[in-house]
């Protein structure tokens, strides 16, 4: 097995003048944003960093420009592999020797892509949190030194987060076995409870948090309330005539994304789809058209998005409400990410809270299936998570989030093949109880956000007034007056002083 290579020694951080002279030759910008100044000068000097910045604040700057000025290369670690294609690309385009390595590349694709791993040529190795978990691939990653890790989108860390991953656990673990180099989170959305779960999990210091703040006065917030499918789809067909413009139409399940796609081709829409089932190519091309401008409009699952970077987007439409607002603000602050004003309409249908539920239902283990799993690893160690999901009366995403908090405690190990085995033989009553009963809170959580996101959408007040009362928990010194209850209450009160002028 390959030794871990110890943290690069940092010589120092750069002189303004090679930072400044690096930021415009390779990204052609004369001067960094106020809070990438701050988030990129502490990584330079080797602190561990969480930059919590809103969607089109520049964080994919935050650790592209360091990565070219610190000794060693820089892993970012993604949930989603149609953002490392762009940062791919976009790096290339800027002459930097960037790879992925993730699932969905062809054999070509990844033989070409661990190559420039082993032999130390790519300066930036994008990859998945479960990619990072392969110990062979982690050999590959220790032959050369690491400067920086990156865990992108690190509210997919916390369990209390809106888009918890379970692999995300594993990535501490990672740090260590890679020399433990600088560490960087970003994220566009963490509230307090989740920024202390982030901090907790990947050993960032209290005083490595940096928040920007969440609001963007260019994005205008609307709900529509429907009364049924029919309704929403009249709305939505009539809502992309009057939008100037590309966007985005978010659907809560792929099922809802299909039917979308197909009735907007009916209606001879420029459209293109993208979901988790579709095979790597058909999603490449669907991202390829959407950022090339040759599909005006983008169906989809919340698989499509993260970091995706298209300045130019006027619009985000949901037609089913998210989990809750984190991933709301998350979701709709893809568009206007180039300063201009855009729309975020949430077309609002009662029973679809019912999508969400169902969601939540088989997100996390019980008692009973903790019992099962354990049992089963006992009785035939060595199996793959594959092979549990086939022999185990458990979903797939509920034997994940089980192997992953108990790989955390050491309770199951894997090895190269991902084969499972046991790390303790007895694991009392007493541990398997606390450990359902975290999950039973963590149901609760859940429960409270989506009730949070009904009250949004049915809401009277000012909609950034609900956001920034719930992601940063005060409310903004005042309304908006762009979001529809803020036109809504402007439009009145001039209606009552015409009156008051006529009588």
């Amino acid at each position: 097995m390959a030794r871990s290579q110890k943290k690069p020694r940092p010589a120092g951080p750069p002189s303004a003048r090679l930072l400044s002279r690096t930021l415009k030759t390779t990204f052609g910008l004369d001067h960094l944003r106020e809070g990438q100044q701050a988030v990129i000068e502490r990584v330079l000097a080797g602190r561990d960093t969480l930059a919590v910045m809103p969607t089109g604040a520049g964080k994919s700057l935050c650790y592209q420009l360091p990565a070219l000025l610190i000794e060693g290369r820089t892993v970012v670690v993604s949930p989603l592999i149609a953002l490392m294609k762009d940062q791919c690309d976009k790096l290339a385009q800027q002459g930097v020797a960037a790879v992925q390595v993730n699932s969905a590349l062809d054999g070509t694709e990844s033989r070409e892509a661990l190559a420039a791993v082993a032999d130390g040529t790519a300066r930036i190795v994008f990859t998945t949190p479960e990619q990072l978990a392969n110990a062979g691939f982690r050999e590959q990653l220790q032959q050369h030194p690491i400067g920086l890790l990156v865990v992108d989108e690190a509210h997919c860390v916390s369990q209390w987060g809106h888009d918890f991953r379970p692999a995300y656990l594993e990535i501490a673990d990672a740090a260590q076995a890679l020399g433990r180099p600088t560490l960087l989170a970003l994220t566009a959305t963490a509230t307090d409870e989740v920024t202390r779960d982030i901090c907790q999990q990947l050993a960032i210091p209290a005083a490595g948090v940096f928040n920007t703040g969440v609001y963007r006065p260019n994005l205008h917030y609307t709900v529509e309330l429907v009364t049924d499918d029919t309704h929403k789809l009249e709305r939505l067909k009539a809502l992309l005539v009057g939008l100037e413009g590309s966007g985005i139409v978010y659907c809560a399940t792929v099922k809802a994304a299909e039917a979308v796609h197909e009735a907007l081709l009916l209606a001879r829409e420029s459209v293109a789809l993208y979901h988790g089932r579709l095979k790597a190519d058909e999603r490449r091309a669907a991202q390829d058209a959407f950022m090339e401008g040759r599909a005006r409009v983008m169906v989809a699952t919340n698989a499509f998005g993260l970091g995706i970077d298209k300045p130019d987007t006027r619009f985000v439409l949901h037609w089913q409400m998210p989990a809750g607002l984190d991933a709301y603000y998350q979701e709709s602050g893809r568009a206007g990410r180039d300063g201009e004003p855009a729309t975020c309409t949430l077309l609002f249908l009662q029973r679809d809270k019912a999508v969400q539920q169902f969601f939540m239902a088989g997100r996390y283990p019980g008692l009973d299936e903790l019992d099962a799993l354990y049992a089963e690893l006992l009785r035939a160690p060595g199996q793959t998570l594959a092979q549990l999901v086939e022999r185990l009366d458990i979903p797939r995403t509920k034997l994940q989030v089980a192997v992953s908090l108990l790989r955390r405690l050491r309770i199951v190990g894997s090895d190269a093949d991902g084969q499972l085995r046991l790390l303790k033989e007895t694991l009392d009553s007493q541990t398997l109880h606390r450990l359902a009963s975290e999950y039973q809170a963590r149901r609760e959580n859940d429960r409270a956000k989506l009730e949070q996101m009904v009250d949004y959408a049915q809401s009277g007040h000012c909609r950034w007034r609900v956001l920034l009362q719930h992601l940063e928990g005060e409310a903004s010194p005042g309304d908006c007056g762009t979001c529809d209850t803020c036109r809504r209450l402007a439009q009145h009160q001039a209606e009552l002083k015409r009156e008051s002028a006529a009588a």
